[in-house]
Order: C-alpha cells, then structure tokens, then sequence
C-alpha cells in the first residue's frame, strides 16, 4: 500500500468546505475523492490537514491518501489535473512513509485574511476579500495583535462549544500589512480551533474601527466567554496559508 502526500489549491467560493459530506459533489474532499477513485479503481479516502469552511480557499492545503494502484506519480498528476475542476488543483505529489498522516502530523499552520479597506469594493477581489468600507486603523490592529500572541486559552475566540476539548492553542505571529487599499494579516500558530482566525479577525476589525479598544482584547482572552469578542469575519477573506510538519 502506497502513501501519497499532495498540495492542494483551491478557491472556496462555490464550495460548502474542505470537508466531505452527505452532497460530496460541492465539497472540496468529495471532488478529490471521486476523481482519485475513478482513476484508482478504488475507494479512496483522503485525509486533509484540517477543514476549511464553506467559502474558505486554500492556498496551500496539504492532505494524503493511500492507494494500491502502481500509476507513477507524474500521471496521476496528469490524471488529476485533466479530471479535477479548474478551481480545484493538485500541483505536487509525493510518496511518503506509511506512517504519515496529513492532520495528526502537522506542526503548524499559517492563515492570511485579506481585507479591501476603501469605500467601493472592488470587483476583482470581491470572492477573495473581506470588504470594509470605513477607514481601519492599521497601528491599533497592530496593538491589539499582540495580545492574541502567545499561549492562551482561546475560548472567546471560538464557536467550538464542547467542554471537553481543550481551548489552548500557542499563536507564534500576527503580521498586519498594508498595501494601497489591501490589508493581510498573517496568521501563524501551533493549530487553530473552529472559527478561531475569522472571530480574531473580527475582532480586530472593531478595534481598528475604534469599536472595541486594543486594551480590552486581554480582558477578552481572559474572560473565555465568546460573546465578548468581535463578529466572525466573512469566509471569503480567508485562505489556509501553509501548513508545517
């Protein structure tokens, strides 16, 4: 049995996620494991470094799959290349030990959120932007970044409501960037929990509006209580960056 590590690039916009479900034809996951399939012979499963919610892209998505057929790898690229959707594509694969596992292996994850920061919206960038009409405060953003780094128990910044998983991540980095109209923040931890990048996101976007000051995001953190954190950003703005192993 063969163990095949790709990259996977995607854009989200017409899909209910990474993740396969009962309609597996708008899933990321099902695409991929439908064409594997057919060109296998087999019923493939693939197994993704995490999920990405609907409307989430991916600029470098890293997942596994295990297979007995002997086609060498530059077809199989070929094969997936012809057969996968244009917004779906599969640039790299490897063969790697049996014993790695695309999710339990990864030892860091990278997420970019992009925010158009002018009155109009442009029309170019609407799928892959947040849009936010009203001048930011980039240095306030930036202020208010540093108390989200480190490690911390994560719980107002998730809507992951079960009482059994822990809620401590360790977040290495927040970048804030900004060039012309376009805002990036770069996104860099052990892992993330459900919501996690777009509720900080949100957050930051109502301290940089002048909402919510940048002081108040440790009180936040301490008070491990959702509600007092910012909106959950929109989907469309954010992209899983790189993952690490």
């Amino acid at each position: 049995m063969r163990n095949i590590k790709m990259t996977v690039q995607y854009d989200g916009s017409r899909y209910l996620g990474w993740q396969r479900l009962g309609d597996s034809d708008k899933t990321i996951q099902g695409k991929i494991e439908m064409v594997l399939s057919a060109m296998t012979g087999e019923n493939i499963e693939v197994i993704g470094s995490g999920r990405t919610d609907a409307g989430v892209h991916a600029i470098k998505q890293v997942a596994n799959f295990r297979t007995q057929s002997r086609m060498p790898l530059e077809a199989m690229l070929d094969y997936c290349y012809r057969y996968l959707p244009e917004d779906i594509l599969i640039p790299d694969m490897q063969e790697v030990d049996e014993r790695f596992h695309s999710r339990y292996n990864a030892k860091a994850k990278k997420y970019l959120y992009r925010i158009w920061n002018d009155k109009f919206h442009n029309p170019f960038y609407r799928k892959y932007t947040c849009h936010i009409p009203d001048c930011l405060d980039i240095d306030l953003m930036r202020a208010a970044a540093r108390y989200l780094v480190g490690e911390h128990d994560y719980t107002s910044f998730t809507s992951l409501k079960s009482k059994k998983k822990s809620k401590v991540k360790k977040v290495y980095s927040i970048d804030i960037e900004m060039k012309d109209k376009m805002i990036d923040i770069l996104f860099y931890g052990n892992g993330f929990l459900y919501n996690m990048v777009r509720i900080m996101t949100g957050t930051l976007i109502e301290v940089g509006l002048g909402k919510i000051s940048p002081d108040s995001v440790e009180s936040i953190l301490r008070g491990k209580d959702r509600s007092l954190a910012g909106y959950t950003a929109p989907s469309n703005g954010l992209f899983l960056y790189d993952v690490e192993y």
